[in-house]
């Protein structure tokens, strides 16, 4: 139970969907209700297909080219501070930043569930970094069951999140929108840097310690 809360924890607020919820409402504003549930439902599923297939593969992937995994979590410790720095700076009410390009492409796109919202919006390269490195800490096939929950429950959430995004950016407004993207921007950082030390320890103690 432990893993699953840790995991869940981490990765919501990796993922962050109340973020993608500005560029999901820009994006669906055409359409009805129904179709924006789908929508939200598709994106949820792909962002749940997307990490699931990195947590299992990423490792046999950083091994096929050579990177070790605490190359990918400083590198994914470091796109996460970046995020955080993003959300806690002013204008954060806007949500996650994203190309111009990806965005345009969005807005001339039927389907906007795998691209731009399951990836890179939901399931981007913070949140792929952090589920590699989840497999290499988990022990057994246990902990592997709790982590694919946490992914799961995370989806839910999102799922509920991007469906209620109009009324929910209506009720908390820009300022709310703002408070809580610092909120959010403040325990990213901790996450972001505390993978940047986990990837530097263990260097560290084999280079210089030795």
């Amino acid at each position: 139970m432990e893993v699953l809360l840790a995991t869940f924890s981490a990765l919501f607020s990796v993922v962050n969907p109340f973020g993608a919820t500005p560029l999901f409402v820009a994006l669906t504003e055409d359409l009805d209700q129904a179709h924006r549930n789908e929508q939200a439902l598709k994106s949820c599923v792909y962002m749940i297909a997307i990490l699931i297939i990195f947590f299992f593969a990423g490792t046999f992937i950083l091994q096929f080219f050579g990177i070790r995994l605490e190359d990918i979590r400083i590198a994914g410790g470091i796109l996460i501070v970046r995020s955080a720095f993003q959300l806690l700076s002013p204008g954060s009410h806007k949500g996650k930043i994203i190309d111009k390009e990806v965005k345009q492409e969005g807005m001339e796109k039927d389907d906007i569930s795998f691209t731009p919202m399951a990836m890179p919006m939901l399931s981007g390269p913070g949140s792929i970094a952090l589920t590699i490195g989840m497999f290499d800490k988990a022990k057994g096939y246990t902990e592997y069951i709790y982590i694919i929950l946490a992914i799961v429950l995370v989806a839910f959430a999102s799922y509920l999140i991007l469906r209620s995004a109009i009324r929910l950016n209506k009720f908390l407004g820009k300022g709310g929108m703002a408070a809580l993207s610092r909120m959010m921007g403040f325990i990213i950082l901790s996450i972001g840097i505390s993978m940047i030390l986990n990837g530097l320890l263990p260097l560290a103690q084999k280079y210089i310690l030795h």
